[in-house]
C-alpha cells in the first residue's frame, strides 16, 4: 500500500502525540535510562520540536516544547519526579555518549 504525504504525517503526528501521552504517564522512567537504553529522551523530544520550529520560524521557547512535551513546566517536572543519577547510571550514560561522538 502507498500513503500520501498527508495521511502520513496525519499518522506520524497521531503517534508522536501517543508517545508525548505515554511518557506523561510513565513518569517513573527517567530520561537517563531513556538515554541510557534509547540514545534519546524527553528532553530530546523538546530540542527536535524546537529546531523544527525554528525552521519554521515560529518562535516557540525551549520552554513552549517543554510544556508541550512534559505537561507541565520543567522545573515542576523535576521537582515531582526526577530522581537522584546514580553511578551505575552515570557510567552507562557517558559510554552511551562516547559510542555516539564515535559514530556521528
Amino acid at each position: 500500500m502507498t500513503m500520501d504525504e498527508k495521511t502520513r504525517t496525519e499518522l506520524e503526528a497521531a503517534a508522536f502525540r501517543r508517545l508525548v501521552a505515554h511518557l506523561r504517564k510513565r513518569v517513573d522512567v527517567q530520561n537517563i535510562d531513556m538515554m541510557n537504553l534509547t540514545g534519546f529522551c524527553r528532553n530530546c523530544l523538546t530540542k527536535w520540536m524546537k529546531e523544527e520550529s525554528d525552521a519554521r520560524g515560529l518562535g516557540l521557547t525551549i520552554d513552549d516544547t517543554r510544556m508541550e512535551v512534559y505537561g507541565m513546566p520543567y522545573d515542576a517536572w523535576k521537582q515531582l519526579h526526577q530522581r537522584e543519577v546514580s553511578p551505575d547510571q552515570q557510567k552507562a550514560f557517558a559510554a552511551v555518549m562516547s559510542d555516539a561522538t564515535k559514530h556521528g
